[in-house]
């Protein structure tokens, strides 16, 4: 709906809305009540005359991309994490009408027996999309929003262990679900298990694992492959989105390759089997794509995206590379993953565009064992970047927790960098959570982080001093410091705190408290990050809770949480097939996984979450 005002300088036919223009074009004519929003949202871009469509509806939840594909603007609401998407209004001038992305997470494979280098890959999480790089054949139908409120969102984790990943559903009024990935066979269990893609088969078994609703048009998935044969000791690979995973499969599967966020993304990816006697295959999923694990690994964790058109525009953001929102004045690029920040030389023809920035890095967070996993680092600061450059961002993925029996760390996150013209700034992994040896044993202190933060201390004779943490995090929580037989781990360290420690009798300690995104990035449409103390938005790298010994859970991120993303540990005594996703950090935060006293399996420890890059501008 448009509005009247006073018409000042030029008419919007005659004038060109760049702010630094002659002749009173900017203000100019009369604009739309969405034109005027959105173009005042982008801090008085450059712009041609004529740009009036009125908006779509409006909703809040997820990462939020704004992006611009032909002439359209669309919106993306990127989950990669559970959430909700509220609707609060429906457009009267655009259609209602929204694309998906429901990716489940992919299906994971151990060594069985340990050391064998013999496991075949593991299927892809089940896939369905609506957008329109999915082949008609597969292409799923819109869905047509009719009423305001909440659709909730169900995002499913990547399998640990020889585990099916977990489905991811999104909750319209007809809802769309999708099954987790099949785990991969090994050589105790020679056959892959069926999923939204079928893992991989060893030796045995000439009837691959079937993919969900595989033939057909709403098939999620392809069957996973066969062993290669009796003189090519290869198991098959799992099968992915796109493609059947080949039989003695030492190559991952094709997935899917879709734009819907405004970057094309290729997901589902099936795993790629090892290839005995060579060396041992040990890859994970990538995080947020639904992948399957390649030999012993932990599958991707899965992924939503909903998207529908908000309006036209001719400009764009003056940078791109990641998912790309506007508030307060400045365009911000989230990456979730990888990929590449890119200035041109000029902007719509103008002069040279250096840009200067505010960034906020945060490094992978730590798997959990006992102890809770440390948090990635965290670091912001500001830097600019040249015209015709680009800089290279590289997001930390997050470290394994550990599965049963207890015997090692938890797995330590990867580092994140931003390569930008000015210098490259690295946030540091957090380090894994310290492992119970036995229950009558020695436990093992988690592991220090250079940069980040320390995962927390298991239980154990003559106590287990704090992992220490680095300039971009604190250290993580003591186990308790005699063997009582009550076992009780330290917290692991959160950039904003240390770890908790365990006390007697065998109550472990709150992972530490995480720190809030400075409030350039506080857009409300987005939820990125966490929720933090006090209920406020866009907290980062809180640590993983040390297990206790008694059936009883400690939080993530600090004392009353879960906060900023960290994974709670699991109130499971002494139940051997307890396992929890709570236990997990939350992608894209940084944050340590929870701890869980794992001397059996399935019994595991939480993940640690990836890292992000955030980045601002003035628009």
């Amino acid at each position: 709906m448009g509005y009247l005002g006073r018409r000042i300088g030029l008419s919007q036919d005659n004038g060109d809305s760049n702010p630094g223009a002659a002749g009173g074009a900017v203000g100019g004519g009369l604009l739309d009540l969405f034109a005027h929003g959105y173009f005042e949202r982008q801090g008085d871009i450059y712009n041609a005359p004529g740009i009036v469509t009125p908006e779509g509806m409006t909703a809040t939840g997820g990462i939020i991309s704004d992006y611009v594909s032909g002439s359209d603007v669309y919106r993306s609401h990127i989950f990669t994490s559970s959430g909700a998407l509220n609707v609060s209004a429906l457009s009267t001038s655009l259609p209602n009408s929204v694309d998906y992305l429901c990716v489940a997470g992919g299906g994971g494979n151990q060594s069985s027996p340990a050391g064998s280098n013999r496991e075949s890959g593991s299927g892809a999480g089940g896939l369905l999309s609506s957008h329109p790089d999915v082949p008609a054949t597969f292409k799923q139908t819109q869905v047509t929003i009719s009423s305001t409120g909440n659709i909730n969102i169900v995002v499913g984790a990547g399998a640990g262990g020889k585990v099916q990943g977990s489905p991811s559903s999104i909750d319209f009024s007809s809802p769309v679900s999708t099954v987790g990935g099949g785990h991969g066979a090994n050589l105790d269990n020679n056959i892959g298990g069926p999923g939204g893609s079928g893992g991989g088969n060893w030796y045995s078994g000439a009837t691959p694992a079937q993919g969900t609703n595989y033939p057909g048009p709403t098939q999620q998935g392809y069957p996973g492959g066969i062993w290669g044969g009796t003189n090519n000791w290869t198991g098959g690979a799992g099968g992915g989105a796109g493609a059947q995973g080949a039989n003695g499969g030492t190559s991952r599967s094709a997935g899917r390759t879709i734009s819907i966020t405004g970057s094309a993304v290729e997901y589902s990816r099936g795993g790629a089997s090892n290839s005995y006697p060579s060396t041992p295959r040990s890859e994970n999923g990538s995080f947020n794509t639904g992948d399957g694990a390649s030999g012993v690994g932990h599958g991707g964790s899965g992924i939503v995206v909903v998207r529908y058109q908000i309006g036209q525009v001719t400009a764009t953001a003056k940078a791109t590379g990641g998912a790309i929102s506007f508030h307060g004045g400045k365009t911000i690029h989230t990456f979730t993953n990888s990929g590449t920040f890119a200035n041109p030389t000029a902007l719509n023809g103008g002069s040279s565009n250096p840009l200067s920035v505010e960034y906020v890095v945060i490094g992978g967070g730590a798997g959990a064992a006992s102890g809770g996993g440390g948090a990635g680092g965290y670091t912001t600061g500001s830097s600019t970047v040249a015209s015709a450059s680009s800089s290279t961002i590289t997001v930390g993925g997050g470290g394994r927790g550990i599965g049963g029996p207890n015997t090692t760390r938890g797995e330590s996150g990867t580092n994140t960098t931003a390569a930008f013209p000015a210098g490259t700034i690295t946030a540091g992994y957090g380090a894994g959570g310290g492992y119970d040896a036995n229950p009558s044993g020695s436990g093992k202190k988690g592991n220090d982080a250079p940069l980040g933060s320390g995962g927390g201390g298991a239980w154990g004779s003559g106590g287990q001093p704090a992992p220490s943490g680095g300039s971009q995090g604190n250290n993580g929580g003591n186990g308790i410091p005699t063997n009582t037989g009550n076992h009780a781990a330290g917290g692991g360290g959160g950039a904003g705190g240390v770890g908790g420690s365990g006390t007697n009798p065998g109550s472990g300690g709150a992972g530490g408290i995480g720190i809030q995104a400075p409030s350039t990035f506080h857009d409300p449409l987005s939820t990125v990050g966490a929720p933090g103390p006090g209920g406020g938005k866009y907290w980062f790298a809180g640590g993983g809770g040390g297990v206790d010994f008694d059936p009883g859970s400690n939080p993530g991120g600090g004392t009353g949480g879960p906060y900023a993303g960290g994974g709670g540990s699991i109130a499971n005594g002494n139940d051997p097939n307890s396992f929890s996703p709570t236990c997990h950090a939350l992608e894209n935060t940084g944050g340590g996984g929870g701890g869980n006293y794992a001397v059996d399996f399935p019994r595991r420890a939480g993940n640690g979450g990836s890292g992000i890059v955030l980045i601002a501008y003035p628009s």
